[in-house]
């Protein structure tokens, strides 16, 4: 089924929840800058295996309505929120990728985890996605201060250079196009806000509120949330278990999409 949920006023995200009757509902948030058809490959084999496997465009991005303003991550954890109480989801995993990653950090921490049995992170951009004092890791805000300019410049660019870094294995060309394209569906407003949003958060404190089991998937050659972070995360969430993955970048959902969802699914039947 399809939904078009309201979070507030004149506000709608749109969910994709295509086996409703399934068992072990879990609900997957995307990364920047993409849509919730990023988990194409998780859906197709966890479907087949009866899960029950939710999709939700962030605002701005996919078919979601495309608002000026909402793109700090309490916000977006608060879109979370509305998706889950409208669906009357209880006893889920909450799964999600870089800045959906983070997006679910701040759920749980914010929302004190309502609703949520378990935790899954791959390559998440938290605790911090920016290099901070005390913190040498991540992105430099120049280099989020240059893909912030290049949004405006020239967006499509600034995408296909972004797909460049995204996958440590090779993809064929239809298959960049195809990420690309999900890329340029998002509003540039929106693209924009949530790259000035990482310059801002951090999620130190957040990880220490997380108290559901956590399962972290991280790419050992990611070039957008280096491995330290996952390293951070394992450390910062009490009793988490952290699974590197050897030959992956950011994408290694797929990169290793077999090994990714064989991990995903001994944990869920954990």
């Amino acid at each position: 089924m399809e939904y078009e949920i309201q979070v507030e006023p004149k506000v709608r995200v749109h969910v994709s929840d295509p086996n409703p009757a399934g068992k072990k509902p879990i609900l997957f948030l995307h990364g920047w800058p993409v849509n919730l058809n990023q988990f194409e490959y998780q859906y197709n084999r966890l479907i087949a295996l009866n899960y029950r496997c939710i999709g939700m465009d962030m605002r701005g991005f996919g078919k979601s309505d495309r608002p000026l303003f909402g793109y700090d991550y309490d916000r977006l954890s608060d879109d979370v929120l509305r998706v889950i109480e409208f669906l009357g989801l209880r006893g889920l995993t909450l799964s999600g990728h870089s800045t959906g990653g983070a997006v679910a950090v701040r759920y749980m921490a914010r929302h004190g985890g309502r609703r949520v049995a378990k935790l899954a992170l791959f390559a998440a951009a938290a605790p911090s996605l920016i290099r901070r004092p005390g913190f040498p890791y991540g992105l430099t805000e120049d280099t989020v201060d240059r893909m912030i300019e290049a949004t405006g410049r020239d967006r499509p660019q600034m995408l296909r250079d972004f797909g460049e870094i995204f996958f440590y294995r090779p993809v064929t060309p239809p298959f960049a196009d195809w990420f690309f394209l999900m890329g340029l569906e998002a509003a540039p407003w929106a693209t924009a806000a949530v790259s000035r949003a990482w310059l801002r958060e951090t999620m130190f404190g957040d990880l220490k509120k997380i108290r559901v089991p956590t399962l972290i998937l991280h790419g050992v050659h990611d070039q957008v949330c280096p491995f330290p972070l996952a390293e951070a995360q394992r450390e910062g969430i009490r009793g988490s278990e952290l699974v590197p993955f050897e030959d992956s970048g950011h994408g290694l959902f797929y990169d290793e999409r077999d090994r990714f969802n064989d991990e995903l699914i001994r944990f869920l039947e954990r």
